[in-house]
């Protein structure tokens, strides 16, 4: 297998990286940090590094010309990167709302579609990493709410292409999950109720109304099991990794 992690430098999308790599893929890792994609590299004992911004339009087809360049195929995209600013809605500029959706949305359209051909040459698989706000938004996360809806939907329109095509399309959504943005948030809520960290994730969980906080390593491992030819039933799946945050139907 050869994939292509993006946001691979920390959290979630390291967590894949390391997972497939340790599932025998060769990966190419993705992101604005050069010198922690190769700790990530070096961690899994070696990849090819792209450090790129995947907000820019040419970024997508650079991604994939390195992956063909170091491999000569392409199996895989896990479309991880992109975070989001949370806000005040009167706060929150077009700026803001233009860079949230550059990287997670347009980042995740312009990588898959340069990818499309090598994938469907190779009955290949994408992954999509969207977020719990997606069906379920907050006040405070407008900006990432509508994007990961339209990721959600980017994913079921994809994975209809898909079954021309014979490339896999999934969507995972994670809740809360202990990463360097969570911590802020952990602290913060430590902060607030003049508690330390450990109290404060209890309070935490008690608020959100959810079983635990979850580990990047969850997400990697649903993410291995969708990749694998005993998760090759999921298709437009839009799979809710978080606890039991999301309550709708």
């Amino acid at each position: 297998m050869i994939a292509v992690v993006t946001g691979a430098n920390r959290g979630i999308g390291r967590a894949i990286a390391v997972r497939l790599a340790a599932d025998g893929a060769k990966l190419v890792l993705c992101a604005r940090d050069e010198a922690l994609l190769e700790e990530t590299a070096a961690a899994i004992g070696g990849a090819c590094v792209v450090p790129i911004d995947l907000r820019l339009p040419e970024a997508g087809q650079r991604v994939v010309d390195a992956a063909l360049e170091a491999y000569g195929a392409l199996d895989v995209v896990v479309n991880n990167a992109g975070a989001t600013k949370r806000g005040d809605f009167e706060a929150l500029t077009d700026e803001d709302w233009i860079d949230g959706y550059a990287l997670k949305l347009f980042g995740t359209v312009r990588l898959t579609r340069a990818a499309w051909p090598h994938l469907r040459e190779r009955g290949g698989s994408v992954v999509n990493i969207a977020g719990s706000g997606g069906r379920t938004p907050g006040a405070q996360f407008t900006i990432g709410g509508s994007v990961n809806a339209a990721l959600l939907s980017f994913t079921k329109a994809l994975a209809d292409l898909g079954l021309r095509d014979g490339v896999q399309v999934n969507c995972i959504n994670p809740g809360p999950v202990k990463t360097a943005r969570f911590d802020k948030r952990l602290a913060q809520t430590a902060a607030e109720h003049g508690v330390d960290l450990a109290a404060a994730l209890e309070i935490f969980i008690g608020e959100e109304k959810i079983s635990k906080v979850g580990e990047p390593e969850d997400i990697a491992a649903l993410a291995a099991f969708i990749l694998s030819p005993h998760g090759r039933l999921l298709h437009g799946s839009l799979i809710d990794a978080d606890g039991g945050l999301t309550k709708t139907v």
